[in-house]
């Protein structure tokens, strides 16, 4: 990658509505703009870094929400594609009683309008401190073949591959295709993020332990495990470390864990790839405290941790 000071993080993704039940009746809705990929992109740009987001949406209403919304977070669109017919997916989201929130009903109207790698510069991905994707889009074939195109141009720009399984598996025809297209990056990927579920979906084993002894015969550099209020299990170099994080009451866990990856991504950016195991301890001590800070608020987006609050 080259020393351009307009370096960024780069991110791929679904631009996407987050339709939010305004009650456990789950009749009426409220939008926001949501998705683990923007998340990030957005949680990257609130702790002072620079994040350009790949999509693409459409000219209707909804579309100019999700721009404007984006924009207005700092978020670079220079690289996202607008597609006049395109519209922009969504997911019904229902709360329950105990106002937990349920992914209800997913709504895709243009599924195969995609991005094509064909239409992508170059320079996105020459300025790219690191790029960073999610499944969210892989269920997809066009979406699926512009992922493996996009890894292969980063591969060979020896440009460093970040990758969080965020599995939603209702966007999946089976579990198994949902495993075996995910498990198809592993071998290429320099940085994984996993919640203790996914290892375990994944790698189909019962157990935190067995998941992580399967999973390393991938090689993969660094291995993230999330566990909620355990905080994160660290993979390197068949190593395992366990860095706790401070215990906070929660209100809602949503979002936390791209506010954990956004914290992440924004050090290897302003301070480079970290090359001591100390050195990433930092960075996931730093991406814990993010996710923690996120789960003391409602919302996923709107929960997106600020620079200034690190310091209250």
């Amino acid at each position: 990658m080259n020393n351009s000071p307009k370096k960024h993080v780069l991110i791929y993704g679904d631009a996407f509505v987050d339709y939010i039940a305004d009650d456990s009746s789950n009749k009426q809705f409220s939008k926001f703009l949501g998705g683990a990929t923007v998340n990030v992109a957005a949680g990257i740009s609130r702790l002072g870094a620079s994040s350009s987001f790949i999509t693409v949406t459409g000219e209707d209403a909804t579309s100019r929400f999700v721009t404007n919304e984006l924009a207005a977070e700092g978020v670079d669109l220079s690289y996202a594609k607008m597609i006049p017919e395109k519209r922009v997916s969504g997911v019904y989201v229902h709360l329950t009683e105990n106002n937990d929130r349920v992914f209800h009903t997913y709504v895709d109207e243009t599924p195969d309008i995609q991005v094509e790698f064909s239409t992508l510069e170059e320079e996105a991905f020459r300025k790219a401190s690191v790029f960073h994707f999610c499944s969210g889009t892989l269920f997809h074939p066009i979406a699926l073949k512009t992922t493996r195109e996009i890894v292969a141009k980063v591969k060979n720009l020896n440009g460093m591959l970040s990758f969080d399984a965020n599995i939603r598996r209702l966007r999946w025809e089976s579990e198994e295709l949902c495993r075996e297209t995910i498990l198809s990056f592993f071998s290429q990927v320099d940085l994984l993020k996993l919640t203790e579920e996914e290892l375990c979906f994944l790698t189909e084993m019962e157990t935190l332990n067995a998941g992580i002894e399967k999973i390393q015969k991938y090689g993969i550099p660094i291995i993230l495990i999330t566990v909620g209020e355990e905080g994160t299990y660290a993979v390197m170099d068949g190593e395992v470390t366990h860095i706790p994080v401070n215990k906070v009451e929660p209100v809602d866990t949503t979002g936390a864990g791209d506010a954990f990856m956004a914290g992440i991504l924004r050090q290897i950016h302003l301070k480079g790839k970290p090359r001591t195991k100390d050195d990433w301890i930092d960075y996931i001590i730093f991406g814990n405290k993010l996710g923690a800070i996120c789960a003391t608020k409602f919302g996923a987006l709107s929960a997106m941790p600020k620079i200034n609050e690190l310091n209250e």
